[in-house]
């Protein structure tokens, strides 16, 4: 039968009274049964299509998923590797070659698939592989930058804040929030059904992966605003895709197998709690930081529509981490601006400062960067 049909004959088969305490469900590579188009119209193309597996499938299908321990964390470290080479190169291509080598999608499914069927034994696999492979994903990007720098491959006096896509990484905001739900949920979509999850792991690396390198990336270079900012992203990131992953799962119908008594889900209640505390404190964090960035925006809006500044045009504004004076008691932005050749605005900073730090109530660090411009008509 075609395996979206799977888990409608085993219903039927137990509601007709079949002992199914053992059970093997196969794959052939062809089937030539006088009925196999009936099947096919049906459950394929017809009223009963439906992609989603059987729950005795899923939980197969997502442990299957997970590579030797020798593997998983020998292609966490290339890919860390490889992430930090992209971030520093400020290479997108790289990045994303990082995201394809990830092995993270196992795990983080395990994790997803253990909740919703309250399998403790995978609830804590799961969790164990993520957090042991986000540390040496950590630890490995951490000492390949210590070594680039130390061999000066690349210069130690740079400031990673100016590398694009570590930047990126660093002032996490609602775009980044939105990625990690999307990934889970789009991981718990693809192993229910059907549907090939290789794409979808790949997704899920790019939640995870570059931000744990953008954290090694800080800690090689003592910047501790950096790493603390990438932290925050990894932790909302892992967090949101188990979430949203398990409360996928369970929207598509996927349940205990034989119900389950309040003593037996102890621990994934706990795991749930546990989960859902620390996206709380990240997630602080990042609102925090969101709502930093719009003031600054305000701000940076507000004082460039002044009529002495009318000439200038708003390129990019960044804003650091905010840490609400935990690494840094400082607040730094960096405001980019085009403006006319040979126009000098040399109180443009301390104003900008002035009229963000009375909004934000504490020390405001700004830094003007100017592009100039040229422009003219001709007529003939």
């Amino acid at each position: 039968m075609p395996a979206q049909a799977v888990d409608g004959v085993l219903t039927d088969l137990r509601d007709a009274g079949l002992d199914d305490s053992y059970t093997v469900v196969g794959s052939v590579e062809t089937a030539k049964t006088p009925n196999i188009d009936e099947l096919e119209n049906r459950f394929v193309k017809g009223n009963d299509q439906d992609d989603s597996i059987a729950t005795e499938e899923i939980r197969t299908k997502a442990i299957g998923m997970n590579p030797s321990p020798l593997t998983y964390y020998t292609m966490t470290v290339l890919s860390a590797i490889v992430a930090t080479a992209g971030l520093l190169l400020d290479s997108p291509a790289l990045v994303v070659g990082s995201m394809v080598i990830a092995p993270q999608v196992g795990s983080a499914m395990t994790t997803s698939v253990g909740l919703v069927l309250n399998d403790s034994h995978m609830i804590r696999d799961g969790l164990r592989s993520q957090v042991l492979g986000l540390a040496v994903a950590i630890v490995g990007a951490t000492v390949f930058g210590w070594a680039l720098k130390s061999a000066q491959f690349i210069p130690p006096a740079l400031d990673v804040m100016t590398v694009n896509q570590i930047s990126q990484r660093v002032s996490p905001g609602f775009l980044s929030l939105v990625v990690g739900l999307c990934a889970g949920a789009a991981g718990a979509l693809g192993l229910a059904t059907a549907l090939p999850v290789s794409l979808v792991g790949v997704m899920i690396a790019a939640a995870l992966i570059p931000a744990a390198a953008a954290v090694g990336v800080g800690l090689a270079w003592g910047s501790p605003v950096v790493s603390f900012g990438a932290f925050v992203l990894l932790v909302v990131n892992a967090i949101s895709i188990n979430v949203t992953g398990g409360s996928a799962l369970w929207a598509l119908g996927y349940r205990p197998e034989n119900g389950t008594k309040l003593r037996e889900a102890a621990p994934t209640l706990a795991a749930i709690v546990v989960l859902l505390v620390s996206f709380v404190g990240a997630g602080g964090m990042m609102a925090q930081q969101m709502q930093t960035e719009n003031t600054v925006n305000e701000e940076v809006q507000k004082v460039l529509q002044q009529e002495r500044y009318r000439e200038l045009e708003l390129v990019k504004v960044q804003v650091e981490f905010d840490d609400m004076g935990l690494v840094d008691d400082r607040q730094q932005v960096t405001v980019l601006v085009s403006r006319p050749a040979d126009t000098s605005y040399p109180r443009l900073s301390r104003n900008l400062a002035g009229k963000i730090s009375k909004r934000l109530g504490g020390r405001t660090v700004v830094e003007v960067e100017f592009t100039e411009r040229q422009r003219s008509v001709a007529r003939t």
